[in-house]
C-alpha cells in the first residue's frame, strides 16, 4: 500500500505523539509498504525547533526509508492557550501545498494524527482527490485537553467547537484512538462503532524490560547507590501540575534516604527548576531528556515512577510514558479519577498501580509514602503490570493487528 501520514510530530522527537508515529512508519515500512509523512520540524518537548533544523522552511529527508515531508511552524517560547491554537494552525495552513502535491503520488490511504485536528480539511480534500480512504487517529482529543485546562469558560465556545470537531470527524472512512473509553466517547459525535477502532499505544517489551543493564546512571549522576529514587520522566508541561511533585519532595525533605529524579523537557520546566530553588529543595534533581537507548535503564533506575496529571486532563489523554513503565516492571503511582480510562485500568487489574485521586496532595503523599516504606526487593518488579505488557502492549502484535484493519478497509 501507498500510505501518507499526516501528523505534527515526528522522529527526532523521542517522547509522546512524535514516537508513536515515527515508529507506526517504520514498522509499516519495514513490511513493505510504501510510507510518506507529512510532518512539521521537531520542536517537542523542548517547544524550541530542534537543532540542524528551521521553524521557517520546508525540507525534504529520508529517515530509516521513510520519505518525511517537513512544513513550516511557529513555535512560541511562552505557549498559552491562544498561543498554542496559532502554533497548530500554522503547520495546517503551512502544509497545504505539501498535501495538494501529494494528491499526485497516488497513496492509498491518508492517516491523519490528531493533534491537530487544524489538518483534518486538507486531509479529507486531499483523499477525496486522490481516491484514498482517510482515517483519523486521535492521540489526544484537544479539544477536551484545552477546555479541560479552562483555556475557554464560555458553554457556547464549547458547544461550537465540539460540533465543529464532530462534523469533521464524521468524514473520516473510519477513526481510532488509543483506549477503550476514548474510543466510546465517539459515538458522541454521531460516529457509528462499526467505523472506530481501538489503536492502542504500544511499547517493545523486549527491549525495556525488567533488570535491564544499562548506563550506570547512579554513579554518572551521584544519585548515590542506596538511595530510593520517585522517578517522573516525560514531558514537563502545565497539563502535568508537577508543582504538586515538588510540594511532595518538600515534605519528605527530612528523609536523606529518598531522593525525587525529574527528567524531561517542556515548557513549564523552567519555572519547576526556579520553584525548586526558592523551596532550597536538596532531594530533588533535574535531568534533560535521555537518549532512547538509555531509557530502560532510566526505567528500572526508580523504585516508585509518578503519572502525574492536572483533574480534567486524564479524561481525555492516556499518557505515554504509562507503557514504559509497565513493561519495565514499574510501580506507579497514578493521579485520575475512578471513572478515567487510567482509573478503570488500575481498578480491573489490581496492583497493576496505585490510584490517586488528580491534585490532592495528601493522598498522593500517603500514598508514595506507604510505597516508599515497602521492602524494596519485592517492590522493584512489579509482576502485575509486567504481565499487562507483555500481553496486551506488546509492538508486533498491537502494530500488526492496525496493519490488518488498515488493509481491509483499504482494499474494501
Amino acid at each position: 500500500m501507498r500510505l501518507l501520514i499526516y501528523g505534527l510530530n515526528y522522529a527526532p522527537e523521542r517522547t509522546g505523539v512524535g514516537k508513536y508515529t515515527t515508529e507506526m512508519a517504520e514498522w509499516l515500512q519495514g513490511w513493505g509498504h510504501q510510507v510518506r509523512v507529512v510532518t512539521a520540524p521537531p520542536y517537542y518537548p523542548a517547544w524550541k525547533v530542534g537543532a540542524g533544523y528551521r521553524g521557517w522552511s520546508y525540507r525534504r529527508e529520508s529517515l530509516h526509508g521513510v520519505d518525511v515531508f517537513r512544513c513550516p511552524l511557529w513555535v512560541p517560547e511562552a505557549p498559552n492557550g491562544f498561543r498554542r491554537l496559532l502554533h497548530l494552525f500554522s503547520f495546517a495552513v503551512s502544509s497545504i501545498p505539501v498535501m495538494v502535491r501529494q494528491i499526485f503520488w497516488r497513496p492509498d490511504g491518508i492517516l491523519v494524527i490528531e493533534p491537530t485536528l487544524f489538518c483534518a480539511p486538507w486531509a479529507l480534500v486531499t483523499a477525496r482527490l486522490a481516491n484514498a480512504k482517510a482515517w483519523l487517529h486521535i492521540q489526544d482529543f484537544e479539544a477536551g485537553a484545552f477546555f479541560g485546562l479552562g483555556f475557554s469558560s464560555g458553554g457556547f465556545v464549547k458547544k461550537c467547537v465540539t460540533a465543529a470537531e464532530g462534523w469533521l470527524m464524521r468524514r473520516f472512512d473510519r477513526v481510532s484512538s488509543i483506549s477503550q473509553q476514548m474510543v466510546a466517547r465517539l459515538s458522541g459525535f454521531g460516529i457509528p462503532e462499526d467505523r472506530t477502532t481501538i489503536f492502542p499505544n504500544w511499547v517493545d517489551t523486549d527491549r525495556i524490560r525488567p533488570g535491564v543493564r544499562g548506563r550506570a546512571f547512579r554513579e554518572e549522576w551521584g544519585l548515590g547507590p542506596d538511595r530510593k529514587i520517585v522517578l517522573y520522566a516525560g514531558s514537563m508541561g502545565k497539563k502535568q501540575g508537577l508543582e504538586m511533585v515538588l510540594e511532595t519532595a518538600r515534605a519528605f525533605e527530612n528523609d536523606p534516604d529518598i531522593l525525587f529524579l525529574l527528567v524531561g523537557e517542556g515548557s513549564a520546566m523552567e519555572g519547576l527548576v526556579q520553584r525548586a530553588s526558592e523551596l532550597g529543595l536538596r532531594n530533588v534533581v533535574f535531568k534533560p531528556l535521555q537518549p532512547p537507548e538509555d531509557l530502560p535503564a532510566l526505567l528500572t533506575l526508580a523504585d516508585v515512577h509518578l503519572v502525574v496529571q492536572k483533574k480534567g486532563v486524564a479524561e481525555a489523554v492516556m499518557p505515554s510514558k504509562l507503557t514504559g513503565i509497565l513493561a519495565a516492571g514499574g510501580t506507579a503511582i497514578i493521579t485520575a479519577d475512578e471513572d478515567t480510562e487510567l482509573g478503570r485500568l488500575v481498578k480491573d487489574n489490581p496492583g497493576i498501580a496505585v490510584l490517586v485521586p488528580p491534585e490532592n496532595l495528601r493522598l498522593f503523599q500517603e500514598a508514595l509514602r506507604t510505597e516508599l516504606s515497602k521492602d524494596r526487593i519485592g517492590a522493584r518488579v512489579n509482576l502485575v503490570a509486567r504481565k499487562y505488557a507483555e500481553q496486551y502492549l506488546a509492538t508486533d502484535g498491537i502494530l500488526s493487528q492496525f496493519e490488518s484493519v488498515l488493509s481491509a478497509g483499504i482494499m474494501s
